[in-house]
């Protein structure tokens, strides 16, 4: 019986062999750790401060102090880890983890039965209760060691040497540990002596590098000014010593042999070290230049009066930062009406320059842009100066230069009078009571001044607000309160918020006017030009509404266009005498403008639209739409030809020369010399233009490059977006198709527009590539929601003709089809019209072939046209 009680121990403990060996590890591990953790981190301590060269900066003496207290403690700690630390046996492993289980299994599998041990019950119960301790035995599991050392460092010391270590891993040199060598006894170097060592470091401005001294040879030496030489003397007191003319010191200058010397190069001179191993050099400063800042050109100002004022500036290392400063030129000022008084104190405006956001700062050119529209010295003289500082401190700056501060222009008189008003305002609060009595002079009969009651009330309240604290007293706050009310009358007497398209064409007539005899600039001129086509395309959609209502009340439309004393107008003729318009006033002839406007507000305000013909050669709205995006894709295919032709031209241009002669001879006459008045709203000033220019109309100039391109594709994205606006099919789905891939396509000229900019001409075909399908893809839609307008207007009957016509081209030809193709034949068509559509088509290929004023192969063409029809 006592075999098997000894086989089931043995088995039991054998199944314990691994817990109890990770145990043991894991317990001569805690005693490593509480043993060794003292000298360890006096050892990282000293290494730490090794590797970071911290006995370098220090005296000698010092470095052996603490080399004596760093041995001491070194030793203490090796002391405490030889006493503390014990081998751990198997038995105190076995122990540890018998005490991890309940009921110490380990110890009852060991131990033997005192009495009983004849009694076969007594025996029985004993097996029983080993058997169960063997289980439980079974399950033990390795204890895990005690690692913690809180109780005995409760400061963390262990963690500051392990910060220290890690700090000198990252920004020390394990290097430098060699140098405590040479200060120990009998080296004979250092401790001996004598040596010296010497830095040369250059502000950090200028990006150059730190200069070890003891590596340069003695001669000529170029440092930048306000480099901090630093020299370090080692042996014996006056072994070496220092003589230099480059620091300018006359008060408080250390002695020759000093052993630590520090000054700044601030002059030419010499910097010599006397002694055994000594040296000399000849300094040469580089001075460091104070930055520079010009004008490039006077300020460009946009019809909202923001200013663009380009400069230039400049340093050797780099530019920080700028400013403008703006001060009043009280001495130039016409002082009259309210400009008499004295104005109210008001500091000079600073406003930052703009400074390139990444890359170099040593030259660059930008624009300050800026809006003073809403500061009282909008409109007038001032002077304006520069300046730039550099990292040195050293400041750079123009002379003042006078201009006029640029700023938002009114033209129509009521708002000018409330700016003029506003101005005074905020050139001084004596002014209010003048103020008050001027705009009730001026809104005496409002009837007649105002369009909506609002504005005049709106008006009406500013005076009351003015006289009320005229007579009170005028605050800051107050002030500037009343300057942002009439601010805001201001833009809506100009702008207006009007509805009806005949009022918006009066306005931008009006306002026209205004910039015509007041001097406007060529911005504000092409803005307003701009705002009266737009209330012109307004306004003919509306009359072409109101006049199709009409002839469904009173019957034949003929019959009803030929009553009543009214003038017939093409949008062609339109189109010409507001581009002729636009070209008298950019060639400064005001007079000649002045009277051709007057003509067209006559001819405007005498105007019809016949059914039939509301736009271009008889074609509705929607066919306008769709013959302008089919002239969109076509420019976009010639534009993306031309960028591919580039792109062959970057890999084979000799190849290339004589294939892009050819196509500009091809394309002369058959490019945009075959654009016809009326098409996409551009009139005969563009068709003259494009036509002298067709060996440029489907492909750029030798000479004009990806930034030529780039303007040409921009030029498109505006033309599609200006079509967008007049989009047919809102609110249906096919529209709203329609738009998206507009959307898309504009997009993606964008981005062709970004690319052509970058260089990146395989980008730009790419993207010119999505833009023609999406331009595809829009007029797909479009041609549906299309159909589906003609099908709910006239049950019944098909669209086949109306999709037609609104492929053709102003000469009767048709264009490409929706899909980007070429439609089906060339024929005018049949039906009705078709004699007398032909009949005008003759007529204008006649009247364009006898105006001598173009192209000679567009004339040559239309004349090919003639003979062949």
């Amino acid at each position: 019986m006592s075999t098997t009680p000894n086989r089931d121990r043995k088995d039991a403990l054998s199944a314990l062999r691994w817990p109890l060996r990770l145990t043991w590890a894991g317990m001569l591990a805690e005693g490593l750790v509480q043993a060794l953790w003292p000298l360890m981190s006096v050892t990282l301590l000293v290494l730490a401060a090794l590797m970071m060269g911290l006995q370098d900066i220090v005296s000698l003496e010092v470095v052996w102090g603490v080399a004596v207290v760093a041995g001491l403690a070194w030793l203490a700690a090796l002391v405490h880890a030889l006493r503390r630390f014990r081998l751990p046996s198997k038995g105190a492993a076995m122990a540890r983890l018998d005490r991890s289980l309940p009921g110490r299994p380990i110890q009852a599998l060991l131990d033997d039965p005192a009495i009983g041990g004849n009694d076969p019950a007594a025996m029985a119960v004993w097996h029983a209760h080993k058997a169960r301790m063997a289980a439980r035995a079974a399950t033990a599991r390795a204890v895990p060691a005690d690692l913690r050392v809180s109780r005995r460092d409760p400061y963390a010391l262990r963690f500051v040497a392990v910060l220290a270590f890690g700090m000198a891993l990252l920004f020390g040199s394990v290097l430098r540990v060699a140098s405590v060598a040479e200060m120990a006894p009998g080296r004979g170097g250092l401790a001996q002596g004598p040596v010296w060592e010497g830095w040369a470091e250059p502000p950090r401005y200028t990006g150059k590098p730190t200069l070890y001294l003891n590596d340069l040879k003695a001669g000529p030496l170029s440092l930048p000014a306000g480099t901090l030489i630093t020299l370090r003397f080692y042996g014996d007191l006056g072994a070496l010593t220092l003589a230099e003319t480059v620091s300018g010191r006359t008060a408080d200058v250390p002695a020759a042999s000093d052993p630590a010397q520090d000054f700044a190069v601030v002059q030419d001179g010499s910097i010599g070290i006397d002694g055994p191993g000594g040296r000399r050099w000849d300094v040469t400063m580089l001075a460091d230049a104070a930055p520079e800042v010009e004008l490039l050109g006077p300020p460009e100002v946009s019809a909202l009066g923001e200013m663009r004022l380009p400069f230039a500036a400049r340093d050797d290392y780099g530019v920080e930062a700028g400013e403008a400063r703006i001060t009043l030129d009280l001495a130039s000022v016409t002082r009259r009406y309210g400009l008499v008084v004295d104005p109210d104190p008001r500091p000079e405006m600073i406003v930052p320059l703009p400074t390139p956001i990444a890359g170099d700062r040593a030259g660059f050119e930008e624009n300050l842009i800026e809006n003073f529209s809403k500061h009282p010295w909008a409109n007038q003289p001032v002077e304006i100066s520069l300046s730039v500082l550099d990292s040195a401190e050293q400041i750079g700056q123009t002379a003042p230069s006078a201009m006029i501060l640029p700023g938002r222009r009114f033209f129509d008189p009521a708002a000018a009078a409330v700016i003029e008003m506003r101005r005074d305002l905020l050139w001084s609060k004596s002014n209010s009571t003048r103020m008050a009595q001027v705009l009730r002079a001026v809104a005496y009969r409002p009837q007649d001044l105002f369009r909506s009651e609002v504005t005049a009330l709106r008006l009406r309240d500013v005076i009351n607000r003015l006289e009320i604290h005229a007579r009170y007293g005028l605050s800051d706050e107050i002030q500037e309160d009343l300057a942002e009310d009439m601010w805001g009358l201001a833009i809506e007497l100009e702008e207006g918020v009007l509805a009806d398209a005949l009022e918006r064409m009066r306005r931008a007539q009006d306002r026209l006017n205004e910039a015509i005899k007041n001097g406007a600039s060529k911005e504000e001129i092409a803005e307003l030009m701009d705002e009266l086509r737009r209330a012109t395309e307004e306004y003919l959609q509306q009359l072409q509404r109101q006049q199709a209502q009409e002839n469904e009340q009173n019957g034949d439309p003929q019959q009803q266009g030929e009553q009543g004393e009214t003038m017939q107008m093409t949008q062609d003729d339109l189109q010409r005498m507001m581009d002729r318009i636009q070209e008298l006033m950019e060639q400064g002839r005001m007079a000649e403008a002045e009277e051709a406007l007057r003509e067209l507000q006559e001819m405007m305000e005498n105007m019809r639209v016949t059914e039939g013909q509301p736009g271009q050669n008889g074609q509705s709205p929607g066919q306008q739409a769709m013959e302008g995006l089919s002239e969109t894709l076509r420019e976009q295919q010639g534009l993306s030809d031309q960028a591919f032709r580039d792109l062959q031209e970057q890999f084979n241009p000799g190849a290339q020369a004589g294939e892009s002669q050819g196509n500009e001879g091809r394309n002369g006459g058959q490019g945009r010399g075959e654009s016809h008045e009326g098409q996409n709203g551009q009139g005969q000033g563009e068709d003259q233009q494009q036509g002298q220019n067709g060996q440029q109309g489907e492909q750029a100039a030798p000479g004009q490059g990806q930034e030529g391109l780039a303007e040409r594709q921009q030029a498109l994205r505006d033309e599609l977006r200006r079509q967008q606006q007049n989009l047919p099919g809102q609110g249906t789905p096919e529209g709203r198709a329609a738009r998206d891939a507009l959307d898309r396509a504009g997009r993606a000229m964008d981005d062709a527009e970004e690319a052509l900019r970058n260089n990146d001409l395989a980008e730009a075909i790419d993207n010119q590539s999505q833009a023609m399908e999406a331009l595809r893809e829009g007029m797909r839609s479009l041609g549906e929601a299309m159909a589906e307008q003609e099908r709910q207007q006239q049950p019944g009957q098909g669209n086949t003709e109306q999709g037609g016509r609104a492929n053709r081209d102003p000469l009767g030809r048709e264009g490409e089809s929706a899909e980007g193709g070429l439609s089906d034949g060339g024929r005018i068509g049949e039906g009705p019209d078709a004699t007398d559509r032909a009949r005008r088509l003759l007529d204008e290929i006649r009247r364009r072939s006898g105006q001598t004023e173009r192209p000679e192969q567009e004339r040559d063409y239309l004349n090919r046209l003639l003979d062949r029809f």
